[in-house]
């Protein structure tokens, strides 16, 4: 499994993991490394399946594989505590590895995530598997940014959006791959369990969300004991690439909070 080590690498540094949303490649953090690095070791990784991880996912794929992944990541960094970040699935990767090893996360930021599947996103997701299986790969890389960005972002950033969606083509993990991780998300259920994750934790939610309502995030908040909800009013579903300056602010204002501690 492909990852990368940015920011500080001193020992007194502490541990930064981030795991991303459905594309599953580090390269979606980009924008904060630069100011995320200032402080702690920053880690990226190319999950299974995605980007420079290739690998032929199982038909009975779920969010516990990949939670065994991370963890098999912070294995190999001998590392016995961290922090967290994960946008949407890549929350649902956190959520389950707190569950599988309770400890490993001191503090963490929950991104338009959630804890059950709600009817407005399975319907999104739905439509993006049809569109995908009927339409093929670069109808479905081109309609992503309707899910992901605001109409005025996508009306503004046209070259970007183009540049992207052709790197994102070429680099396509296949159909089966993708159809799996959106099977897994669809799948994944803790809300019963959400008592047991004990861990301080920003749920991070965006009100313009097309893809994930807020709500969503209200419910994973009022389900973790030590949770607090923070709702930015704009970015879309990846706020962390249209607003960044605003996004980092608020991660690091409180991610900066367990090197207080």
């Amino acid at each position: 499994m492909h990852f990368e080590l940015h920011g500080r690498q001193d020992p007194a540094a502490e541990t930064l993991l981030l795991s991303s949303g459905l594309g599953g490649a580090g390269a979606f953090w980009a924008p904060q490394l630069a100011t995320l690095g200032e402080r702690f070791r920053v880690v990226v990784y190319d999950q299974p399946g995605t980007g420079r991880s290739p690998a032929e996912l199982p038909a009975d794929y779920r969010i516990q594989h990949m939670a065994e992944d991370l963890l098999a990541l912070a294995d190999r960094l001998e590392l016995d505590h961290c922090l967290f970040m994960g946008h949407a699935l890549g929350g649902l990767v956190g959520l389950q590895a707190e569950l599988l090893r309770p400890g490993l996360i001191r503090r963490q930021v929950l991104v338009n995530a959630w804890s059950r599947p709600n009817p407005h996103t399975a319907r999104c997701f739905a439509l993006r598997q049809r569109l995908l299986r009927d339409s093929g790969a670069a109808a479905y890389v081109q309609a992503q940014a309707i899910f992901l960005y605001p109409a005025t972002w996508i009306a503004e950033h046209g070259e970007r959006l183009a540049a992207d969606e052709a790197q994102a083509l070429a680099h396509f993990p296949g159909e089966a791959n993708v159809l799996r991780r959106i099977g897994a998300l669809l799948a994944f259920d803790v809300d019963a369990e959400l008592g047991r994750i004990q861990v301080p934790t920003l749920v991070l939610a965006n009100r313009d969300d097309v893809l994930v309502p807020w709500t969503s995030s209200q419910r994973l908040a009022a389900g973790l004991p030590q949770a607090t909800l923070q709702l930015l009013e704009w970015g879309g579903h990846a706020s962390s690439v249209t607003d960044p300056a605003t996004f980092d602010r608020v991660v690091l204002d409180y991610l900066s909070q367990a090197l207080e501690a």
